[in-house]
Protein backbone atom coordinates (compact mmCIF):
# COMPACT_ATOMS: atom_id res chain seq x y z
CA UNK A 1 0.00 0.00 0.00
CA UNK A 2 1.03 3.63 -0.26
CA UNK A 3 1.52 4.88 -3.83
CA UNK A 4 4.30 2.49 -4.81
CA UNK A 5 3.74 3.44 -8.47
CA UNK A 6 4.57 7.12 -7.93
CA UNK A 7 8.18 8.17 -8.63
CA UNK A 8 10.13 8.53 -5.39
CA UNK A 9 11.39 11.94 -6.50
CA UNK A 10 7.90 13.46 -6.55
CA UNK A 11 6.67 15.52 -3.61
CA UNK A 12 3.86 14.42 -1.31
CA UNK A 13 1.56 16.96 -2.94
CA UNK A 14 2.42 15.73 -6.43
CA UNK A 15 1.76 12.13 -5.39
CA UNK A 16 -1.67 13.12 -4.07
CA UNK A 17 -2.45 14.99 -7.29
CA UNK A 18 -1.49 11.89 -9.24
CA UNK A 19 -3.78 9.75 -7.07
CA UNK A 20 -6.65 12.22 -7.51
CA UNK A 21 -6.22 12.26 -11.28
CA UNK A 22 -5.74 8.52 -11.77
CA UNK A 23 -8.29 7.13 -9.30
CA UNK A 24 -11.17 5.74 -11.34
CA UNK A 25 -13.89 6.19 -8.74
CA UNK A 26 -13.84 7.90 -5.34
CA UNK A 27 -10.55 8.30 -3.47
CA UNK A 28 -11.16 7.47 0.22
CA UNK A 29 -9.24 9.18 3.05
CA UNK A 30 -9.39 7.35 6.38
CA UNK A 31 -9.38 9.53 9.47
CA UNK A 32 -6.71 8.64 12.04
CA UNK A 33 -6.16 9.97 15.54
CA UNK A 34 -2.64 8.83 16.43
CA UNK A 35 0.34 7.12 14.83
CA UNK A 36 -0.78 3.62 15.81
CA UNK A 37 -4.26 4.04 14.33
CA UNK A 38 -2.59 5.40 11.19
CA UNK A 39 -0.27 2.41 11.09
CA UNK A 40 -3.19 -0.01 11.17
CA UNK A 41 -5.37 1.96 8.74
CA UNK A 42 -2.39 2.38 6.44
CA UNK A 43 -2.21 -1.40 5.95
CA UNK A 44 -5.55 -1.17 4.16
CA UNK A 45 -5.70 2.32 2.59
CA UNK A 46 -3.15 4.50 0.81
CA UNK A 47 -4.74 7.84 1.79
CA UNK A 48 -5.19 9.01 5.38
CA UNK A 49 -6.91 12.02 6.94
CA UNK A 50 -5.47 13.78 9.97
CA UNK A 51 -8.78 14.41 11.71
CA UNK A 52 -9.16 17.44 13.95
CA UNK A 53 -11.97 15.71 15.83
CA UNK A 54 -9.84 12.61 16.40
CA UNK A 55 -6.74 14.58 17.30
CA UNK A 56 -8.58 16.71 19.87
CA UNK A 57 -10.02 13.56 21.41
CA UNK A 58 -6.80 11.56 21.51
CA UNK A 59 -4.32 14.30 22.43
CA UNK A 60 -6.40 16.43 24.78
CA UNK A 61 -9.45 14.33 25.64
CA UNK A 62 -11.55 17.33 24.59
CA UNK A 63 -14.20 18.06 21.95
CA UNK A 64 -13.34 19.57 18.58
CA UNK A 65 -14.08 23.20 19.42
CA UNK A 66 -10.76 24.89 18.73
CA UNK A 67 -8.28 23.43 21.23
CA UNK A 68 -5.96 21.98 18.55
CA UNK A 69 -2.76 23.99 18.02
CA UNK A 70 -0.79 24.08 14.80
CA UNK A 71 2.42 23.08 16.56
CA UNK A 72 0.81 19.87 17.84
CA UNK A 73 -0.58 19.07 14.40
CA UNK A 74 2.83 19.67 12.82
CA UNK A 75 4.53 17.33 15.29
CA UNK A 76 1.85 14.71 14.58
CA UNK A 77 2.35 14.92 10.82
CA UNK A 78 6.12 14.63 11.27
CA UNK A 79 5.65 11.43 13.28
CA UNK A 80 3.22 10.05 10.72
CA UNK A 81 5.50 10.77 7.82
CA UNK A 82 8.42 9.05 9.55
CA UNK A 83 6.67 5.67 9.63
CA UNK A 84 4.40 6.14 6.59
CA UNK A 85 6.70 7.71 3.99
CA UNK A 86 4.54 6.97 0.92
CA UNK A 87 0.95 7.45 2.06
CA UNK A 88 -1.17 10.45 1.14
CA UNK A 89 -1.70 12.61 4.26
CA UNK A 90 -4.56 15.10 4.08
CA UNK A 91 -4.53 17.37 7.15
CA UNK A 92 -7.42 19.20 8.80
CA UNK A 93 -6.11 22.68 9.71
CA UNK A 94 -9.45 24.20 10.80
CA UNK A 95 -9.42 27.90 9.82
CA UNK A 96 -5.63 27.97 9.52
CA UNK A 97 -5.35 28.78 13.24
CA UNK A 98 -6.68 32.34 13.08
CA UNK A 99 -5.11 34.99 10.87
CA UNK A 100 -3.86 34.60 7.26
CA UNK A 101 -0.17 34.98 8.13
CA UNK A 102 -0.38 32.11 10.60
CA UNK A 103 -2.32 30.02 8.07
CA UNK A 104 0.38 30.56 5.46
CA UNK A 105 3.14 29.64 7.91
CA UNK A 106 1.28 26.49 8.94
CA UNK A 107 0.81 25.45 5.31
CA UNK A 108 4.49 26.07 4.58
CA UNK A 109 5.82 24.03 7.51
CA UNK A 110 3.30 21.23 7.00
CA UNK A 111 4.34 20.91 3.37
CA UNK A 112 7.99 20.79 4.42
CA UNK A 113 7.09 18.08 6.95
CA UNK A 114 5.56 15.93 4.21
CA UNK A 115 1.84 16.71 4.29
CA UNK A 116 0.13 15.97 0.99
CA UNK A 117 -2.78 18.36 1.39
CA UNK A 118 -4.78 20.48 3.81
CA UNK A 119 -8.45 21.28 4.40
CA UNK A 120 -9.07 24.96 5.16
CA UNK A 121 -12.51 25.89 6.49
CA UNK A 122 -14.48 29.15 6.61
CA UNK A 123 -15.66 28.95 10.23
CA UNK A 124 -15.14 31.73 12.73
CA UNK A 125 -13.85 31.00 16.19
CA UNK A 126 -14.98 29.60 18.52
CA UNK A 127 -15.37 26.81 15.95
CA UNK A 128 -17.37 23.59 16.09
CA UNK A 129 -17.21 20.15 14.51
CA UNK A 130 -18.90 20.48 11.14
CA UNK A 131 -21.67 18.08 12.13
CA UNK A 132 -22.81 20.05 15.18
CA UNK A 133 -24.91 23.17 15.53
CA UNK A 134 -23.64 26.59 16.56
CA UNK A 135 -21.18 27.22 13.73
CA UNK A 136 -20.36 30.80 12.75
CA UNK A 137 -19.26 31.51 9.19
CA UNK A 138 -16.65 34.03 8.03
CA UNK A 139 -17.56 36.67 5.50
CA UNK A 140 -16.75 35.29 2.06
CA UNK A 141 -14.29 38.07 1.18
CA UNK A 142 -12.38 37.49 4.43
CA UNK A 143 -12.08 33.77 3.76
CA UNK A 144 -11.12 34.26 0.10
CA UNK A 145 -8.31 36.60 1.11
CA UNK A 146 -6.92 33.91 3.42
CA UNK A 147 -7.44 31.17 0.81
CA UNK A 148 -5.61 33.14 -1.90
CA UNK A 149 -2.67 33.79 0.43
CA UNK A 150 -2.47 30.09 1.30
CA UNK A 151 -2.62 29.12 -2.38
CA UNK A 152 0.18 31.57 -3.16
CA UNK A 153 2.30 30.15 -0.32
CA UNK A 154 2.06 26.44 -1.01
CA UNK A 155 4.22 24.75 -3.64
CA UNK A 156 2.63 21.39 -4.57
CA UNK A 157 0.42 20.95 -1.50
CA UNK A 158 -3.23 20.22 -2.33
CA UNK A 159 -5.62 22.75 -0.78
CA UNK A 160 -9.24 21.73 -0.16
CA UNK A 161 -11.49 24.75 0.47
CA UNK A 162 -14.30 23.87 2.90
CA UNK A 163 -17.47 25.75 3.73
CA UNK A 164 -19.67 25.09 6.75
CA UNK A 165 -22.54 27.30 5.67
CA UNK A 166 -26.01 25.77 6.00
CA UNK A 167 -27.68 28.07 3.45
CA UNK A 168 -27.94 26.47 0.01
CA UNK A 169 -27.68 29.72 -1.94
CA UNK A 170 -24.59 30.59 0.07
CA UNK A 171 -23.16 27.12 -0.60
CA UNK A 172 -23.40 27.73 -4.34
CA UNK A 173 -21.88 31.19 -4.06
CA UNK A 174 -18.99 30.05 -1.89
CA UNK A 175 -18.10 26.88 -3.80
CA UNK A 176 -17.99 28.77 -7.08
CA UNK A 177 -15.84 31.47 -5.47
CA UNK A 178 -13.47 28.83 -4.02
CA UNK A 179 -13.02 27.30 -7.46
CA UNK A 180 -12.45 30.68 -9.07
CA UNK A 181 -9.81 31.48 -6.43
CA UNK A 182 -7.89 28.35 -7.43
CA UNK A 183 -8.67 25.81 -4.70
CA UNK A 184 -7.70 22.30 -5.76
CA UNK A 185 -10.90 20.75 -4.40
CA UNK A 186 -14.04 21.87 -2.57
CA UNK A 187 -15.96 20.52 0.41
CA UNK A 188 -19.35 21.43 1.88
CA UNK A 189 -19.47 19.95 5.36
CA UNK A 190 -22.50 18.68 7.24
CA UNK A 191 -24.71 18.13 4.18
CA UNK A 192 -27.97 16.30 4.93
CA UNK A 193 -28.32 15.08 1.32
CA UNK A 194 -26.21 14.70 -1.83
CA UNK A 195 -28.55 16.91 -3.89
CA UNK A 196 -26.38 20.03 -3.82
CA UNK A 197 -23.30 17.99 -4.73
CA UNK A 198 -25.09 16.49 -7.72
CA UNK A 199 -25.88 19.99 -8.92
CA UNK A 200 -22.60 21.74 -8.21
CA UNK A 201 -20.33 18.93 -9.40
CA UNK A 202 -21.71 19.61 -12.89
CA UNK A 203 -21.25 23.37 -12.61
CA UNK A 204 -17.86 23.64 -10.89
CA UNK A 205 -14.66 22.36 -12.46
CA UNK A 206 -13.10 21.15 -9.22
CA UNK A 207 -13.08 17.77 -7.47
CA UNK A 208 -15.78 17.49 -4.80
CA UNK A 209 -15.05 16.08 -1.36
CA UNK A 210 -17.66 14.57 0.92
CA UNK A 211 -17.12 14.12 4.66
CA UNK A 212 -18.71 11.06 6.28
CA UNK A 213 -18.88 10.72 10.05
CA UNK A 214 -20.94 8.07 11.85
CA UNK A 215 -23.92 9.67 13.57
CA UNK A 216 -23.34 13.00 11.83
CA UNK A 217 -25.62 15.15 9.70
CA UNK A 218 -24.76 13.49 6.41
CA UNK A 219 -26.35 10.20 5.35
CA UNK A 220 -24.18 7.07 5.22
CA UNK A 221 -23.30 6.52 1.56
CA UNK A 222 -21.43 3.87 -0.37
CA UNK A 223 -18.53 4.89 -2.56
CA UNK A 224 -20.70 3.98 -5.53
CA UNK A 225 -23.43 6.37 -4.42
CA UNK A 226 -20.90 9.13 -3.89
CA UNK A 227 -19.37 8.52 -7.30
CA UNK A 228 -22.78 8.73 -8.97
CA UNK A 229 -23.35 12.09 -7.23
CA UNK A 230 -20.10 13.50 -8.59
CA UNK A 231 -17.89 13.08 -5.53
CA UNK A 232 -14.17 12.51 -6.20
CA UNK A 233 -12.76 12.38 -2.66
CA UNK A 234 -14.42 10.85 0.42
CA UNK A 235 -13.19 11.80 3.88
CA UNK A 236 -13.98 9.38 6.70
CA UNK A 237 -13.14 11.50 9.74
CA UNK A 238 -13.54 9.14 12.67
CA UNK A 239 -13.83 5.39 11.91
CA UNK A 240 -10.61 4.57 13.78
CA UNK A 241 -11.51 6.65 16.83
CA UNK A 242 -15.05 5.32 17.11
CA UNK A 243 -13.92 1.71 16.53
CA UNK A 244 -11.28 2.11 19.23
CA UNK A 245 -13.87 3.49 21.67
CA UNK A 246 -16.17 0.53 21.05
CA UNK A 247 -13.33 -2.00 21.28
CA UNK A 248 -11.96 -0.55 24.52
CA UNK A 249 -15.43 -0.44 26.09
CA UNK A 250 -15.95 -4.11 25.16
CA UNK A 251 -12.49 -5.13 26.36
CA UNK A 252 -12.99 -3.48 29.75
CA UNK A 253 -16.42 -5.07 30.16
CA UNK A 254 -14.98 -8.48 29.21
CA UNK A 255 -12.11 -8.07 31.69
CA UNK A 256 -14.59 -7.43 34.47
CA UNK A 257 -16.89 -10.25 33.40
CA UNK A 258 -14.04 -12.79 33.14
CA UNK A 259 -12.66 -12.09 36.62
CA UNK A 260 -9.58 -10.38 35.19
CA UNK A 261 -8.40 -13.07 32.77
CA UNK A 262 -7.10 -12.08 29.31
CA UNK A 263 -7.98 -15.45 27.82
CA UNK A 264 -9.93 -15.06 24.61
CA UNK A 265 -8.31 -11.81 23.46
CA UNK A 266 -8.19 -11.67 19.67
CA UNK A 267 -5.03 -9.49 19.60
CA UNK A 268 -1.87 -10.37 21.50
CA UNK A 269 1.52 -8.79 22.02
CA UNK A 270 3.00 -10.40 18.90
CA UNK A 271 0.18 -9.11 16.70
CA UNK A 272 0.67 -5.58 17.98
CA UNK A 273 4.45 -5.74 17.77
CA UNK A 274 4.21 -6.86 14.14
CA UNK A 275 2.62 -3.51 13.23
CA UNK A 276 5.33 -1.63 15.13
CA UNK A 277 8.13 -3.68 13.56
CA UNK A 278 6.73 -2.99 10.10
CA UNK A 279 6.89 0.73 10.91
CA UNK A 280 10.51 0.41 11.97
CA UNK A 281 11.46 -1.46 8.82
CA UNK A 282 9.62 1.03 6.63
CA UNK A 283 11.36 3.93 8.36
CA UNK A 284 14.79 2.33 7.99
CA UNK A 285 14.26 1.50 4.30
CA UNK A 286 13.55 5.10 3.28
CA UNK A 287 15.90 6.33 0.54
Amino acid sequence: MGNETAPKSTSAGQRLRLAMASHERVLPFIGVYDVFSASVAGRHFDSLFVSGFGFAASNYGLPDIGFVTWTDILAFVQRLRTVLPAHNLLVDIDDGYCDPDVACHVVSVLESAGASGVVLEDQKRPRRCGHFEGKQIMELDEYLAKLRMVLATRRDLVVVARTDTADQDDMVRRVKAFAEAGADAVLIDGLPTLDIVRRLSKEVDRPFCFNQIAGGKSPPCTLGELHDAGVKMAIYSTPCLFSAQAAIENAMADLQARDGTLAGNTIGVRDCNRVLTDNLERRDSRP
